[in-house]
């Protein structure tokens, strides 16, 4: 081990890899020292032993650049390749790959080996550095799939914990606007949203939710849905019923259902009331947001309907 912690000696290594910027490189034996134990002196550097003819590398790789971007330049990846680098790897007694070793300070303070899921690698992480910060992202796309699938409660938990970590977030904005109008605190939601500054306003997602909010409030003047599946059922071609109940069951959280009886309208009549159905078409897509799986299929079966 002399050889790599030795202070004497020249400092091989690529140009500027001693500054440390880049979070995750490919290292080797002579670019040891500036990637490694010089880098350290600022941040856990994760030094991942592998090989290309290791399965369990192909798994752990990737796991390790993720959780190492999570750290957000409190830790940095050395990728060694074993074969490549055979002295390296043996002067720090590599047996067997893969083998994560993390040094601080210029020194290896802990190691383990083989494949460990996500949560073990930030365990171990996060004893060197501290804790990490959440991936906002990932929490915010648990949060949608919660409430698509029509659990506004546990959504909204999920979307105030990235608010918690940073107040404007437009996505978890729009998600808890979302989240309050399936819950029918349709009030609520326009106050938060009145109180927005015109640049968070402007984003996409949130002009999407202003939308939504337009329609549940014109759904709560309309009545309920059985009501108007009686008259429609009872009179196919009243379309002002079908278009209604369209509304009603949006403001139900039954977007397929009020996708299908504006596309049902469009089919018996295109022309009714200015081209009112595939109007209304379109604003319940915006208001669902690209990201709804109801929005992809009702695209389709609306494309054609106007080509056929």
């Amino acid at each position: 081990m002399d050889l790599l912690f030795s202070s004497g000696g020249s400092k091989a290594g690529r140009p500027g890899a001693a500054d440390g910027q880049d979070l995750i490189k490919e290292g080797s034996t002579a670019s040891f020292r500036a990637d490694v134990i010089e880098a350290s002196m600022k941040a856990v550097v994760l030094v991942d032993f592998w090989a290309p003819w290791c399965g369990p590398c192909k798994q752990l790789g990737p796991a390790l650049e993720k959780v190492v971007r999570e750290a957000k330049g409190a830790a940095r990846l050395v990728k060694i390749n074993v074969d490549a680098n055979q002295q390296l790897a043996a002067q720090l007694r590599v047996q067997s790959v893969p083998m994560v070793y993390a040094f601080k300070g210029g020194r290896p303070v802990d190691a383990f080996t083989g494949a460990l899921p996500e949560s073990e690698l930030r365990a171990f992480l996060s004893a060197l550095t501290g804790p990490l910060a959440p991936d906002l992202g990932e929490i915010v796309a648990e949060a949608r799939t919660l409430l698509n699938q029509g659990d506004a409660d546990n959504a909204i938990a999920l979307f105030q914990q990235v608010l918690e970590a940073e107040a404007e977030h437009p996505a978890a904005l729009a998600g808890l606007l979302r989240c309050l109008i399936a819950m029918g605190e349709n009030a609520e939601a326009g106050e938060i949203l009145a109180g927005l500054s015109p640049e968070l306003t402007r984003n996409s997602e949130i002009a999407a939710v202003a939308t939504a909010l337009e329609l549940a409030r014109r759904a709560a003047e309309i009545g309920e849905t059985e009501g108007l599946r009686q008259r429609v059922d009872a009179n196919p071609d009243d379309h002002q019923a079908r278009f209604d109940l369209a509304l009603a069951c949006f403001a139900a959280n039954q977007p397929e259902a009020a996708i299908d009886a504006l596309l049902e309208l469009f089919r018996r009549d295109r022309t009714w009331n200015d081209g009112a159905a595939r109007a209304e078409l379109i604003k319940l897509f915006e208001a669902l947001g690209s990201g709804h799986p109801a929005v992809s299929s009702g695209r389709r079966r609306l494309s054609s309907l106007m080509f056929s």
